[in-house]
């Protein structure tokens, strides 16, 4: 591969969702591999002291790279945490040969530019069985469970800790000011959450029975919150009710992390195929109290790893966060 081709490559891992868009990668391409290394400058240690959403963010990335290369007709093998857990070299991405590149490959490869995290309500329509189905295995693949939160019970117990983590984050002053900085106003910002994609009411008014993450709490007016129009004697509006997957894994380690990562990629890539929109629900996952509850409350064998509604787009042409530029995040180093 040359810097032309490991360009491209990169261009598309970069496309990776990450936690507050913090994009916390950085990329070295040598003639035949790619090492994906975590940015520590880049860290959130209020909200991921552990680095470990930031580390399943790369995982998506190395998702997407292996994706790009497969596009391009190349075979790979993708080793992870080569240097040990302590490392901040999280993965090798190599080349091993050449294969042919299907319409698969090409479908999924035009996912990555075409996916964007949706906040907005999702229609009333139901997710085909298949996709589910499909997930599920390319997930079990890897190691990674994915398990719908389609039960009643479980469904309490999940929105409960999930309101539950909310409330608390809005109430510590280090999480609100770390959310904030990394809220962009500047439609060409590179990196953070554009204001644009923030849904302006306040997520805990939407009829809806799961609590998106509120990224502008404590600035928004009282005349900017949802109050209903029309008849007051009209009925309530439709609850909605996203299908709900939550990701786990075995362990809980940097190797486990990484594992989640990509099977979240192909997750979301396979979901965009098939016009499907995403977007995370991972408060309850934020706090190791809320983490430990869920899993005892929902009988886990294994740690749960990323909270995630998927549905239908209500709203056509959502913005798309920005991105670093590829020659920010990207060296070579010689044959």
């Amino acid at each position: 591969m040359d810097e032309q081709g490991w360009t491209a490559v990169v261009a598309s891992a970069i496309r990776a969702p990450s936690i507050h868009n913090t994009q916390p990668w950085r990329f070295t391409a040598g003639p035949d591999r790619l090492d994906v290394h975590l940015d520590r400058e880049r860290a959130l240690p209020v909200l991921d002291p552990t680095s470990r959403q930031q580390v399943i963010s790369c995982g998506v990335a190395v998702e997407f790279a292996a994706v790009a290369l497969a596009a391009a007709g190349r075979a790979t093998e993708v080793e992870l945490v080569p240097a040990g857990e302590r490392s901040d070299h999280l993965a090798t991405v190599r080349v091993t040969g050449e294969r042919e590149a299907t319409e698969e490959d090409r479908a999924l490869l035009a996912a990555i530019e075409q996916r964007h995290t949706d906040r907005a309500p999702f229609l009333p329509r139901a997710l085909p069985g298949a996709l589910l189905d499909r997930v599920q295995a390319e997930a079990g693949g890897l190691g990674v469970w994915v398990k719908p939160i389609d039960r009643s019970e479980e469904e309490v117990a999940t929105v409960f800790l999930l309101s539950r983590a909310e409330e608390v984050e809005q109430g510590d002053p280090e999480y609100v000011a770390e959310l904030q900085r990394w809220l962009r106003t500047d439609a060409a910002a590179e990196d953070g959450v554009p204001v644009e994609t923030v849904p302006s009411e306040d997520p805990a008014t939407r009829p809806s029975n799961w609590l998106i993450r509120d990224f502008v709490v404590g600035t928004r007016g009282v005349h900017e919150t949802f109050l209903p129009e029309g008849d007051p004697a009209a009925p309530p509006p439709e609850v909605e009710r996203p299908t709900v997957v939550l990701l786990g894994t075995d362990g809980d380690d940097r190797t486990a992390w990484l594992l989640a990562g990509r099977a979240l990629g192909r997750l979301l890539l396979r979901a965009t195929v098939e016009g499907v929109a995403a977007s995370p629900l991972t408060q309850a996952l934020d706090w190791p109290a809320t983490r430990t509850r869920l899993r005892s409350r929902l009988s886990l064998v294994g740690y749960p790893q990323m909270l995630l509604r998927l549905g239908y787009p209500s709203v056509p042409g959502q913005v798309h966060a920005g991105r670093r530029p590829v020659a920010d995040v990207l060296r070579f180093t010689p044959a």
